[in-house]
């Protein structure tokens, strides 16, 4: 009997591109790097999943030279990726949704900046349905005259099918800081994952994945901004029958998995980057995931976050 082949999925916070320039705009080295350090994964990923992409703004355009009237940032990175697939005689086919959450806009036809998020997938995955054309608001608001200036926060939803594990629900999302209007926010050490308005926005994010998902072959993945063993990551883990598969195949507890960080801020280290999965899967290994800082890995130095990567097949 022939064994199954693994689901390989990437979860990335690519920060717009724009590391090098420390958040301000987007560079092609950057994106072209990130494309490299993505195409050169062994095996290939199946699903790339990508926090904070910007759509087309003056951030995402500023030192561009040869962008192509109208090019989108997740087009640019597709033009890369494709670029560096072929140097390495790899098979192309991928193809990218963009799921569009907030503008920030200085006139009717100029945005400052944008956001959203991308899932990308490979050959041979067979997408059954997607919301890139209306991706689920799940951002909590607070009562102010200033609630429309607060930005977006959404879920990505694929429904696609691997030829070995079946049909999988995806879901990739981004979470709120902790808001810096509450009260607790200036009297409480730990703020990461502890924030009202964030449990809010992980209901709203868990409402959705029990209508939108089919089977427990669920994932979830993004940048929740929240450390391990916080309220929203409970929540999340303790929710829906889902849980932490990279926590269990290292058999760390909570507290040491906040040792291993997925984003970093000057000299602070935080682990804020998740996959979450339903019963459904079996996850064999979370081969190329390398922690903040590790000056060995293929992402080091390219955003402030780096990718959680992990394979998994069907549970019998």
């Amino acid at each position: 009997m022939l064994r199954a082949l693994p689901l390989r999925i990437v979860t990335y916070n690519v920060r717009y591109f724009s590391h090098a320039t420390r958040g301000i705009a987007s560079t092609s080295a950057n994106v072209a790097r990130i494309a490299h350090a993505l195409a050169s994964l062994s095996p290939l990923p199946d699903i790339i999943c990508l926090q904070e992409v910007e759509t087309m703004s003056l951030r995402s355009r500023l030192s561009h030279s040869k962008l192509r009237p109208g090019q989108t940032q997740i087009e640019r990175l597709m033009q890369f990726f494709r670029a560096a697939l072929r140097m390495r005689s790899a098979k192309d086919g991928y193809t990218a949704h963009y799921f569009p959450a907030h503008t920030y806009k200085l006139t009717q036809s100029t945005s400052a900046y944008t956001t959203g998020l991308a899932i990308i997938t490979a050959p041979g995955i067979e997408v059954d349905t997607h919301n890139a054309g209306e991706p689920r608001d799940i951002t909590h608001r607070r009562e102010t005259v200033v609630r429309h200036l607060k930005q977006t926060r959404i879920c990505a939803h694929v429904r696609f099918t691997h030829p070995d594990t079946g049909s999988v629900d995806l879901f990739n999302t981004h979470l709120s800081l902790p808001s810096a209007f509450a009260k607790e926010f200036w009297f409480k050490e730990q703020r990461m994952g502890f924030g009202k308005n964030q449990l809010k926005e992980v209901e709203n994010l868990l409402e959705f994945v029990e209508t939108a998902k089919t089977s427990d072959r669920v994932i979830i993945v993004g940048d929740f901004n929240a450390l391990p063993g916080s309220p929203v990551y409970q929540r999340v883990r303790g929710a829906l029958g889902l849980r932490d598969p990279y926590a269990e195949r290292t058999s760390l507890s909570v507290d040491e998995l906040a040792q291993v960080p997925t984003a970093g801020f000057m000299a602070l280290r935080f682990r804020l980057d998740h996959l979450f999965s339903g019963a459904g899967l079996r996850w064999e290994n979370f081969d190329g995931t390398r922690p903040f800082g590790d000056t060995w890995s293929t992402f080091n130095g390219l955003s402030d976050h780096v990718p959680v990567i992990g394979s998994c097949v069907a549970s019998s």
